[in-house]
């Protein structure tokens, strides 16, 4: 059995300590970062590795790929992607090629990913941004509109997918009026259960078949005023599970960023007891995971369940022009510049 965990690793190949601290406690996945990358031949080998680990080979490697500033994969060995707001400008003009740009560029993102034996990406980002909030989502989001958001978060779901790379959604149940960055302190929401109802969880609420969410580090002051979404069983039960409807995979975001606060292991419990089906910590510090796994039991149950119907949506992906579909993106976005 695999434990209700995804790790990050400290380098660009594993230690010793790593390959047996992973190959003990058997995590459901790993996650990579831009200190983990520098050729291809590099990645895959890594991806083997973490792999050879729990003795899976198609145990998940996530990363978050979403273009423009969220990118673990760079120039020169991989192309620059756009952007969420650059597919939420063509939108505006064109829904039609919008929706056919926001696929075809998924779908170029998750060519590149599954070249590498990545088979899950952080994206989409379905976030509603308000005037006002912190910028931390800004360009990363579709546009200020619900329907444009659930439009090409859609098309990118569907891209992604047919590329062989599992999507998850974020950060569930919105972060768009957050008026500081999660990673740096916690931000707290004081809009109303019907505001937040009407555009914040409009988008989640209609993608809820995506396979996999993250959560938010959001304290939703009308629901649950002492805990994050994350930490919150009240957050994730009536707003998650049963105004959103989401019944797929729920993972934390990063247990170790500045919004959660206390040791990494009551993190941990935390996250698991409030409904998160797997606790995520990223920063690939030693002590800090053997601490999270100090809390973090077996995969079993309904997380178990979970688990196998997301990874029932991994495919292998059907015949695949890239340079074509490069060269139609290029038009597609070029006759809106």
């Amino acid at each position: 059995m695999r434990s209700r965990a995804i790790y990050g690793c400290a380098g660009t190949s594993l230690s010793a300590a790593e390959l047996d601290f992973f190959r003990q406690v058997r995590p459901w996945g790993f996650i990579l970062f831009a200190r983990n990358i520098s050729t291809p031949a590099q990645v895959m080998a890594l991806v083997e590795e973490l792999r050879g680990t729990v003795g899976d080979a198609q145990a998940p490697v996530l990363i978050d790929q979403e273009g423009g500033r969220v990118a673990r994969l760079k120039p020169p060995q991989w192309r620059a992607r756009p952007p969420a707001a650059v597919f939420g400008a063509l939108h505006a003009q064109n829904p039609d090629a919008a929706r056919e740009a926001t696929y075809l560029n998924a779908r170029l993102i998750a060519h590149d990913l599954a070249s590498l034996g990545i088979n899950v990406d952080c994206l989409p980002v379905l976030d509603v941004p308000v005037p006002g909030a912190h910028d931390i989502i800004g360009d990363r989001a579709f546009a200020t509109d619900p329907a444009t958001i659930i439009a090409l978060g859609k098309a990118q779901i569907e891209g992604l997918m047919d590329g062989g790379v599992l999507p998850v959604m974020k950060h569930i149940p919105g972060h768009g009026r957050a008026g500081a960055d999660s990673h740096l302190a916690l931000p707290r929401v004081s809009a109303t259960v019907e505001e937040l109802s009407a555009s914040d969880f409009v988008t989640f609420r209609s993608l809820d078949q995506c396979p996999i969410a993250m959560t938010a580090h959001v304290v939703y002051e009308s629901i649950d005023p002492q805990r994050p979404c994350t930490t919150s069983p009240k957050v994730i039960r009536d707003v998650i599970r049963g105004e959103i409807g989401f019944d797929g995979l729920l993972m934390s975001d990063d247990l170790s960023m500045k919004a959660l606060d206390g040791p990494l292991s009551v993190r941990a419990k935390q996250a698991l007891f409030a409904g998160c089906d797997l606790a995520l910590h990223c920063n690939g510090d030693m002590e800090e995971m053997r601490e999270v796994a100090s809390e973090v039991k077996e995969l079993e149950g309904q997380s178990l369940r979970r688990s196998q119907q997301a990874l029932a949506h991994l495919s292998v992906p059907g015949a695949f022009d890239a340079e074509a579909a490069q060269a139609h993106l290029a038009t597609l976005l070029g006759a809106a510049a």
